[in-house]
């Protein structure tokens, strides 16, 4: 008898652990406290004093470009760099009001780092829909 080849990622999954959340439910969770903003909302609340945090790679940041005045702090370090109570923080660490706008590559990255920082008590910090990618495409400064 011939075994059937699987044809969708679910039917080669195996069966999750007991109180597991696959990535998509994550993600979703994540979005659901967010207020994200699109990249002209997010380029006006800079303008309008928010920091801009771009946690892309370095490889991404040299092949796609930057923000203009963007902050950088690779996703691996960002919640020691903005707890205001670490000692690793940055300068702009004030505390806990201050308004974090979180930019990745295409904005799903982003909402999980946002997510984070609203879990150490940053309760502005939110992402940019689409990324880095739609705030090029939006026609915003980019270097």
């Amino acid at each position: 008898m011939a075994q059937q080849t699987p044809t969708t990622a679910t039917e080669r999954c195996p069966v999750p652990p007991p109180g597991s959340r696959g990535i998509d439910e994550i993600l979703a969770a994540a979005r659901a406290r967010l207020r994200r903003l699109d990249p002209e909302q997010a380029h006006l609340a800079c303008r309008g004093g928010a920091l801009l945090v771009d946690i892309r790679p370095a490889a991404q940041r040299a092949a796609q470009g930057t923000v203009p005045g963007s902050l950088v702090v690779e996703r691996n370090v960002l919640e020691w760099r903005f707890d205001p109570r670490c000692a690793a923080r940055l300068p702009q660490a004030t505390g806990y009001d201050v308004p974090v706008i979180v930019l990745c590559q295409e904005g799903y990255t982003s909402s999980l780092a946002a997510a984070a920082l609203q879990d150490i008590g940053l309760h502005r910090a939110t992402d940019v829909v689409g990324g880095f990618a739609a705030w090029q495409i939006a026609g915003l400064p980019t270097l």
